[in-house]
């Protein structure tokens, strides 16, 4: 099996299979593109083409299939990733998984392993920088042995996953629990010295300053949307749950309705983001945290959406209802008012959280934005 020939076939279909998300473990993407070309289940692991042979087929494919996007992507995570290294650089942070790897999609999170003997050392630097986080400890049981890891999660512009070792653990080789061998992991240096390969002349000082500075609206957009999960809404009213799912109805029946729409989705998917900051008055706390990220016309969509319920029910004034009756955005405004009472129903299919940002950003980019 040592032909290079079925080497590169093999670097090609576990590489489709990694892109395309059915497998998440270079081992078993080898071995499973090894059985469809009808190889033998026994091999020399010497003669499967290496775990940098597979990313670079990915790479290949990204170009292909998506052009720059993709790669830009991999390139901004990588930066936010030395970013949060450099904050946490005490703690000897190691990167791994899929943005090292190479096969990420933007939503996915970077993962860090970092070494401290006191998580309250860690979570003290998260606060000095503002930074929102919660603490998971995770019980396992292996081989009848049952461990505790730590977790703590970064809500930041891209999610952060931290697994917290003790400081002897820095220098551990720490194995895949599928193939046995070491996974792959990066330091700050070797990092930094990986970008620098990629691009010689990067200033990766300048450019991990230029993505602090940057503000993406979609991922303000996730960090206003996330919390909705935990809001749980009168059943006699809301009788789906909770209202991040409510949300996620009223988007799936305004992409129906008009999927061209930037504004208007917008407004159907953060029209309830206040719930989740002030429920005395989730449309003003909504509409402030929103300043300067939603365009006025999805601002008017927002800052109505109540009106028109009281309109619908005949409880509106009377020269509120002239006003309601005389805005550019009345005819939109009742259709947001008729999405928002028909996305209540139990166990309607709707699209993840990621999903449908993603959906506004490619629908952004196709705009021009």
């Amino acid at each position: 099996m040592a032909d290079e020939r079925i080497r590169r076939q093999i670097a090609f279909l576990a590489a489709q299979m990694m892109y395309q998300r059915t497998e998440s473990e270079y081992f078993t993407a080898k071995r499973k593109a090894a059985k469809q070309l009808g190889l033998e289940y026994r091999f020399r692991p010497g003669d499967l083409p290496s775990n940098a042979e597979i990313r670079d087929q990915i790479q290949a494919m990204a170009r292909m299939h998506e052009g720059p996007k993709r790669l830009d992507t991999l390139r901004e995570m990588r930066l936010e990733a030395l970013r949060m290294m450099r904050l946490l650089a005490r703690f000897r942070p190691r990167l791994i998984g899929s943005v090292w790897t190479g096969h990420v999609r933007r939503g996915s999170d970077i993962d860090l392993h970092v070494f401290s003997d006191s998580l309250s050392l860690i979570t003290d630097v998260l606060d000095e920088h503002g930074l929102s986080y919660d603490v998971q400890h995770k019980r396992i049981v292996k081989y009848g042995e049952e461990r505790v890891f730590t977790h703590v999660h970064i809500d930041d512009r891209h999610p952060f996953e931290l697994t917290v070792y003790p400081e002897d653990k820095v220098h551990f080789v720490f194995k895949s629990s599928i193939t046995g061998k070491a996974i792959e992991r990066a330091s700050i240096a070797e990092l930094e010295a990986f970008l620098k390969a990629e691009e010689p002349d990067v200033d990766l000082d300048f450019e991990v300053e230029r993505v602090e500075d940057h503000v993406d609206r979609f991922e303000i957009y996730r960090m206003l949307l996330k919390p909705l999960e935990g809001v749980k809404q009168n059943p006699k009213y809301h009788p789906e749950g909770d209202a991040l799912y409510h949300s996620l109805q009223v988007f799936e029946l305004a992409r129906e309705e008009r999927g061209y729409d930037e504004e208007f989705l917008l407004a159907a998917l953060l029209h309830d983001v206040g719930k989740a900051i002030d429920s005395s008055d989730h449309v003003a706390a909504g509409l402030q945290a929103l300043e300067g990220m939603i365009t006025p016309r999805t601002e008017t969509l927002i800052a109505l959406h109540m009106d028109a319920l009281a309109y619908r029910q005949g409880t509106l004034g009377a020269r509120a209802r002239l006003r309601l009756e005389q805005s550019e955005e009345f005819d939109d405004l009742m259709l947001l008012r008729e999405l928002d009472s028909r996305g209540r129903q139990r166990g309607a299919i709707v699209c993840e959280l990621e999903e449908a940002l993603e959906y506004l950003r490619d629908l952004a980019e196709e705009n021009g934005e």
